[in-house]
């Protein structure tokens, strides 16, 4: 049974959102992509516009068997880190070594700028598990799931979390088949590289029951500069890759299959011509763009144009994590491809290079091509101002591409009142985001055939009017504040010492109470003072014990102890006096006794009783723990690396540094009206496959089925329309909306069996691709010391004929009737393989088109003439059904074995 169900990112939706879905194949249920939504958007209602989402997510995050991420960006990896730090999401996940590395900045990224203008609050602590007993209505209560979302309702984890999450990922290269174990035993699952970013990833998913998977969103088969296209689309020799062809199900976007996008030679000329004329007019650019993964593109590009024309203006990139990010794309240039190259390191490159000491010359070549020697890196919008004017000629990407927050909503307000600035859109964006909002302005005022979705270069318009924009910042405290919180800070502190000082005297009283058996003579005072804690301890107004009034007490106590506690009554009874007995504390002296007997059992005080138990070794020497625990430490110690070393030194400082550096501060909201006054343009360079390329790469894959996600209501229908008017093309087409769930199959039910020796000897075993495949019949038995049924061969000679059978007439001479062993042919024929098997024994064939191949097209005569007489044509019909068509010759007969032998040939025993 498969069923798939789309928590977000659903067919006929509105907006580029997050996407995440969970599809359930038997009783595995497998989540593919964790997106996060965009947390700032310019209208906040109530409801918020992301609960639905989460509610989904954190509700099937427990059940969830396996995690499968296809892109590092935040539209689909960004909220697994909340996930699985709060949700439970903790099954095993999997994706490429670049996309793990590359949400991971993308993320942190995203949850820094969140966090450093809003107040999120912290995650909620771990409970402590007590000893004490506990009231099972209280714990029913306590284990009821509280809201895991912040006080903003935003789902923002911890940079601390966002690292755990994503080291535990398992990473895989492309083309690498991995069998699942545990839960998913059986699966199969396979990267192939999607384009569109980098370590983008299609996931092929082989269950032997359901058939095969291919889950393809965000692809783009155009050859990039840094980027290869996809290994669906092959660009060589056309046609779709074989391994990824003719899947049981193809779960795929159509969010661009009602787009035109323009050619990139146009696009790029616009884009660099733009930047090139702005900066000679004295006037800057601004660029919104991601963290980690469409950013790469634009700085090749960027970068190439600045060295072949000798440009000097700055190339200004702010972003905290920007650095980091390029230093982990130099290590990774295996998984790069495009046009990265020589030509693309510049004439200074080749200069230093030629200049480089011996030692160097091991460094990578892709390091050199990535270097970007025209980038300037800055961490906020300040840091900028303080190197370069206003005033001066620059170009600017910042990050997020949304602009609800960060540097390049900061660097907006005081950029788009400047008359000749120009702000370059690269991407729509989601709904509700102020990218989103600029780019819907500038495609209103569009001519109807320039609008971004016809296939032509708009034109840049000037803004006017003004925009109201909320201004979230974190300012120091300065004044009354600061001292008021000074004071707070200060009694809290001071609370808080008293707090673990008190809970420190009472560990030691209660250490003294467990370690009572093992003290030495030196250890009696102890003992007293833990029998006569119980009642001689007074507790002062604040919770905290009077340690000096105990003392005291305990002291008179001792001193009258001969002559008060011990007094005898006329009936030789201990007086109802405080009792120094350890075993028998408070004022006791009769209780009743377990055996039942005619009157009250009299209990007598007794004296403390001390074991002493050995403090040496078998040989005598001095046990002392503390000396091994000191040794493995400086074991420990010695086994780390030097990389280890400086790696926690360096952030030991850094979190000092953090500490010191950082003042109270608050977190304040500000709105703004801007004076718009810049000129917009948006150019489509977000590397996705537009509506051409989706209706040509899906009829080539053929799938079985078909489910379309992540489109608006136009798009899916123009998807569907396009592959009904293909003959071949399935009609299986799912378009699921939010809260839709698709079932596709019928219940499977699964039994284990165990063949008996003597029938698996009589099999004949047929080798089909990696396995080998028998007919088998027999009966099954259960025997009584096994709970796995047996399969054993058919006793023929306790089969007795029916009644009907008896008395069926024989003709004289006639033969008794036989029945024909049953065979059939298992496997799926590829026109593709039977095409290269004939090509070995001399036979020609070509393919053409609607899942036909002519075969013997070469085949000549005795006269050397071609004859079409001989030809045979092998067609696939759409049930999957297979017809060979020709005349009867040695080619028919040829091609027939051929097809035989790519198929396994099952027959029944006689």
């Amino acid at each position: 049974m498969i069923t798939f169900r789309p928590l977000s990112g659903a067919a006929r939706s509105t907006g580029t959102g997050p996407l995440c879905y969970l599809l359930q194949i038997d009783d595995v249920r497998i989540l593919l992509d964790c997106g996060s939504p965009n947390w700032s958007p310019e209208t906040l209602d109530e409801p918020y516009p992301w609960e639905a989402y989460c509610d989904a997510l954190k509700e099937c995050a427990p059940s969830v068997d396996l995690v499968l991420l296809s892109h590092g960006d935040l539209q689909h990896s960004g909220l697994y880190a909340y996930a699985y730090s709060r949700w439970k999401l903790h099954a095993p996940a999997y994706t490429t070594l670049p996309v793990q590395a590359m949400a991971r900045i993308a993320t942190v990224e995203d949850i820094e700028g969140i966090r450093e203008e809003q107040d999120i609050g912290e995650p909620p602590k771990p409970q402590e598990e007590s000893s004490e007993p506990v009231d099972p209505e209280q714990r029913a209560q306590d284990e009821e799931p509280k809201p895991s979302t912040s006080r903003t309702g935003k789902c923002i984890a911890t940079v601390e979390e966002v690292q755990n999450a994503f080291d535990i990922i398992n990473t895989l290269r492309y083309s690498q088949p991995t069998h699942l174990q545990g839960k998913c035993q059986g699966l199969t699952i396979t990267p192939f590289n999607a384009g569109h970013t980098l370590g983008g990833t299609i996931w092929k998913i082989r269950s032997p029951s359901s058939g095969t998977f291919v889950y393809a969103v965000n692809m783009s088969h155009m050859r990039e500069r840094h980027l290869d296209g996809t290994v669906l689309m092959r660009g060589s020799s056309g046609g779709i890759f074989e391994s990824l062809a003719r899947p049981d199900v193809l779960i795929t976007d159509a969010e661009r299959a009602d787009v035109t996008t323009a050619r990139r030679k146009d696009r790029d000329s616009t884009f660099l011509d733009t930047i090139t004329s702005t900066l000679s007019s004295r006037s800057s650019c601004l660029i919104p763009c991601d963290a980690s993964t469409r950013i790469l593109e634009l700085l090749v590009l960027l970068d190439q144009h600045w060295s072949y024309s000798k440009l000097r203006y700055p190339i200004c990139l702010l972003s905290r994590s920007a650095e980091e990010m390029l230093t982990f794309v130099r290590s990774m240039m295996e998984w790069l491809g495009g046009t990265i190259n020589k030509e693309d390191i510049g004439e200074e490159t080749h200069t230093r290079k030629k200049r480089r000491r011996a030692d160097d010359d091991d460094e990578a070549l892709g390091a050199l091509a990535l270097r970007f020697p025209h980038v300037q890196f800055f961490s906020d919008p300040q840091a900028l101002l303080n190197r370069h004017s206003s005033k001066d000629p620059k170009l600017i990407l910042a990050v997020p591409t949304s602009m609800s927050h960060g540097p390049s909503r900061n660097v907006f307000v005081d950029f788009a009142v400047v008359p000749e600035n120009v702000i370059l859109l690269t991407g729509r964006s989601e709904e509700g985001t102020l990218s989103r909002v600029l780019f819907d302005r500038w495609n209103a005022l569009q001519q109807p055939e320039d609008r971004w979705d016809m296939g032509k270069i708009g034109n840049a318009i000037h803004l006017d009017g003004t925009l109201k924009l909320q201004l979230r910042s974190k300012v120091p405290l300065q004044g009354a504040e600061l001292e008021a919180y000074l004071q707070e800070e200060k009694a809290a502190k001071e609370k808080e010492a008293a707090r673990v000082a008190a809970a420190q005297r009472e560990q030691q009283i209660l250490e003294a109470d467990a370690d009572d058996s093992d003290s030495d003579s030196s250890d009696d005072e102890a003992e007293v003072r833990e029998a006569l804690g119980a009642d001689l301890m007074d507790t002062s107004p604040d919770g905290d014990t009077d340690l000096s009034l105990h003392k005291s007490k305990r002291r008179r106590d001792e001193d009258d102890m001969d002559e008060d506690d011990w007094d005898m009554d006329d009936e030789g009874v201990t007086k109802q006096l405080l009792s120094y007995d350890i075993y028998l504390k408070g004022n006791v002296s009769k209780s009743t006794s377990f055996f039942k007997t005619s009157g009250q059992t009299q209990r007598f005080r007794m004296f403390p009783s001390t074991e002493r138990k050995r403090r040496v070794d078998e040989y005598g020497e001095l046990v002392d723990v503390g000396i091994w625990i000191r040794k493995g430490k400086v074991l420990e110690a010695e086994a780390e690396t030097e990389d280890v070393k400086d790696f926690r030194k360096r952030k030991q400082l850094e979190e000092e540094a953090k500490a010191q550096q950082e003042p109270p501060s608050k977190f304040i909201s500000t709105d703004v009206e801007v004076q718009l006054a810049c000129k917009l343009l948006y150019l489509d360079l977000e590397g996705l496959n537009d509506g051409r390329a989706v209706k040509t790469i899906v009829p080539q894959v053929n799938p079985r089925k078909m489910i379309i996600v992540q489109a608006s209501a136009s798009a899916a229908d123009v998807l569907m329309e396009s592959c009904a008017n293909i003959k071949s093309m399935t009609q299986d087409i799912f378009a699921p909306t939010f809260g839709e769930t698709v079932q596709i199959g019928q219940q499977i039910n699964n039994f284990s069996i165990s063949i008996n020796d003597e029938l698996l000897k009589s099999l004949r075993m047929s080798s089909f691709e990696d396995n080998e495949i028998a007919y088998v019949s027999g009966r099954v038995v259960v025997h009584a010391n096994t709970t796995v049924p047996s399969l054993e061969p058919l006793i023929s000679n306790l089969t007795i004929a029916s009644p009907a059978q008896q008395f069926i007439p024989k003709t004289l001479g006639s033969l008794p009737p036989v029945k024909l062993p049953q065979s059939a042919l298992i496997g799926e024929l590829k026109l593709t393989a039977l095409k290269a098997r004939l090509a070995t024994v001399g036979i020609q064939a070509e393919l053409i088109g609607e899942g036909v191949l002519m075969c013997g097209t070469g085949s000549k005569g005795s006269d050397g003439t071609i004859s079409l007489a001989d030809s045979v044509a092998v067609r696939k019909t759409g049930k999957g059904q297979l017809a060979l068509e020709g005349n009867i010759s040695n080619v028919y007969y040829v091609v027939r074995k051929e097809i035989y032998g790519l198929h396994a040939l099952v027959a029944a025993q006689n």
